[in-house]
C-alpha cells in the first residue's frame, strides 16, 4: 500500500525553494481563499479549489516555471488518491444495488423495531460503530447505516444533523480501529510499527473518546418523543414497497463475511452488488434498462411509491451521486500536489521541524500539522503520509517511540477529515447525507474527542512510550 506514497518524502522532486515567509503567507492565503468563498459566499468547493489552484499557477507562472511540470506535479498528487475515486464509483452502484435489492429497506424496517426513539441517536452511534469495525472502511458505513438512520429520523422526530454527526463518529471509531481499515495500515506501515501493536495503542484515546461520546448522544436522545403511528404508517408503507424481507439482509452478510476475510474492498463490494442483484430478482423483475438506469442515477422506482420522504431516502446510491466528490477529490489531491511542488509544504514542514525540543511540543506540532494538512489539502492520506514521514525522525530524536506517533497522526488526521467541507470525506458525506458538512460538525463529538485527548496525553506524558533517543540526525 505505501511503495506508491513514498515519492512524497523526498523534497527532490520541488519546482521551487522557498522561504519559510513566503510558504507561511501562501498557505494562509489558501485557507482565507478557501474559507471566505466557500463560508462566507457559499460557493461549492470545486470553485474555490479551482481559485486556489489558478492563484497558484499564476504564483507559479511569474517564477518562470514551466506550466507541464506544474501540471504533472498535480497529476502525481491525484494518483495517490485514484484508489479512493475507483472505490467511491463502487461505492455508488453497491447503494443502489443495497437499495433495489431491498437491504437497506429493511435494516430501516426491522430498525424501527429494535430502536427506542428514546436512544435513537446512542443506537445510531453505536451501531455505526460496529459496522465501522466490521467493514474497516468508514465510508461504506455511512453510505449504508449512515442512509438508514436518516431514512428513520422524520419518523422519530430527530434532528438529521445529530444522526449524522452520530454515524460520522461511529463510522469513524470503525475507521480507525478495524484492522481492515486502511487509514491505519497507512498511518502503522508509514512510521514502521506492527498493525496490531498500533490499535493497541490508540486503545488509549480512542475508548475514552468513544465513552464521551457515547455519553454525549445518551443525553442528547432524551428527548426524542417519537410519534408511533408515523412509525407504523413508515413501516407499512416500506413493506408496500415490496422490498422488505428477511432474505434481503443477505448482502450485508456479504459484505461483512468478506471485509472480515480481508478481501479487497472493490471485489467485497462487487461481490455484495452480485449477490444483490440476485435477491432483486427474487421479489422483482427489472428490465435490464431499468437497472442499468438505477445503478447510474441512484434507485428511483421507490419515489413513485406513496413513501413520502423515505422515498427520496431510498432513492439514493448510483454512480452519478459520487460525481461530485470524485471530481472534488481530483481537484483537492491536485492542490495538495501543486502546494508541495512549488515548496510550499516543505517550507512548511521544515519551519515546523524547529519547534521540537520536547516530547510535549512533538505531540502538539505532530497533529497539528496533521490537522493542518487536512485543511491545506483536505485528503486524509496525504496528512498521514506527510506528517508521518515529516516526523517520524524527530519522534526517534527525542526518544518517543514510534507508535506514539502513528496514533498522534491518526487522532489528528484520520478523524479530521469529516469535518473539512472541501476534505475528501467531507464531501463524500455531504453527497451521501444530502447536507452541509457545516451542519453535522457540531455534533461529530468523538472526532473533537481523539484529539483532545491525544494532546492531553501529550502534554501529560501518560501513556506515552519512550525508547532509547537516537542520535542519527
Amino acid at each position: 500500500m505505501t511503495d506508491k506514497h513514498i515519492h512524497h518524502s523526498h523534497h527532490d522532486d520541488t519546482l521551487l525553494t522557498l522561504s519559510h515567509a513566503q510558504a507561511i503567507v501562501i498557505a494562509i492565503s489558501a485557507i482565507i481563499i478557501l474559507g471566505v468563498t466557500m463560508i462566507a459566499w457559499g460557493f461549492v468547493p470545486h470553485l474555490s479549489l479551482l481559485l486556489v489552484i489558478l492563484g497558484l499557477l499564476m504564483f507559479g507562472f511569474s517564477r518562470r516555471i514551466a506550466f507541464d511540470d506544474m501540471q504533472e506535479r498535480m497529476i502525481k498528487g491525484v494518483s495517490t488518491g485514484m484508489g479512493a475515486i475507483y472505490l467511491f464509483s463502487f461505492i455508488g452502484l453497491l447503494v443502489s444495488a443495497l437499495m433495489m435489492s431491498g437491504a437497506i429497506p429493511t435494516l430501516i424496517y426491522y430498525g424501527f423495531n429494535v430502536l427506542s426513539p428514546q436512544m435513537f441517536y446512542l443506537s445510531a452511534f453505536i451501531l455505526a460503530s460496529v459496522i465501522g469495525v466490521a467493514l474497516g472502511s468508514g465510508f461504506t458505513t455511512c453510505a449504508t447505516v449512515g442512509v438508514a438512520f436518516l431514512g428513520m429520523t422524520e419518523a422519530f422526530n430527530a434532528n438529521p444533523a445529530i444522526v449524522a454527526g452520530a454515524v460520522v463518529s461511529g463510522a469513524l471509531f470503525g475507521d480507525k480501529m478495524s484492522p481492515l481499515s486502511d487509514t491505519t495500515s497507512i498511518a502503522a506501515s508509514i512510521v514502521g510499527i506492527d498493525l496490531f501493536d498500533h490499535i493497541k495503542n490508540m486503545m488509549y484515546t480512542t475508548i475514552p473518546a468513544w465513552l464521551i461520546s457515547a455519553v454525549v448522544f445518551f443525553v442528547l436522545s432524551g428527548d426524542g418523543g417519537a410519534d408511533l403511528a408515523d412509525v407504523a404508517v413508515l413501516q407499512d408503507s416500506l413493506v408496500a414497497s415490496g422490498l422488505v424481507h428477511g432474505y434481503a439482509l443477505i448482502p450485508f452478510v456479504v459484505l461483512i463475511a468478506l471485509a472480515v476475510m480481508r478481501v479487497n474492498a472493490i471485489y467485497a463490494i462487487s461481490a455484495t452488488i452480485a449477490v444483490s442483484l440476485i435477491i432483486t430478482y427474487i421479489h422483482s423483475s427489472p428490465s435490464l434498462a431499468e437497472l442499468g438506469g438505477w445503478f447510474f442515477t441512484g434507485y428511483k422506482s421507490a419515489e413513485g411509491l406513496e413513501l413520502g420522504d423515505v422515498g427520496r431516502l431510498v432513492s439514493r446510491g448510483g454512480l452519478e451521486s459520487m460525481f461530485f466528490s470524485q471530481l472534488l477529490v481530483i481537484l483537492a489531491l491536485s492542490l495538495g500536489g501543486l502546494l508541495h511542488a512549488l515548496g510550499v509544504l516543505p517550507a512548511l514542514l521544515s519551519a515546523i521541524r524547529h519547534l521540537l525540543t520536547r516530547a510535549s511540543r512533538a505531540v502538539l506540532t505532530a497533529s497539528l500539522t496533521a490537522f493542518g494538512v487536512n485543511f491545506l489539502v483536505g485528503e486524509q492520506y496525504l496528512s498521514l503520509l506527510l506528517s508521518g514521514n515529516t516526523f517520524a525522525p524527530e519522534f526517534k530524536r527525542l526518544g518517543l517511540h514510534p507508535k506514539n506517533l502513528a496514533r498522534t497522526i491518526e487522532d489528528s488526521g484520520t478523524v479530521i477529515n469529516p469535518l473539512v467541507p472541501w476534505g475528501v470525506y467531507g464531501v463524500f458525506l455531504t453527497g451521501v447525507f444530502g447536507m452541509p458538512v457545516l451542519d453535522y460538525v457540531p455534533y461529530a463529538v468523538f472526532c473533537y474527542g481523539c484529539l483532545f485527548l491525544t494532546l492531553f496525553f501529550g502534554f501529560t506524558g501518560i501513556t506515552i512510550t519512550r525508547v532509547e533517543p537516537t542520535q542519527e540526525t
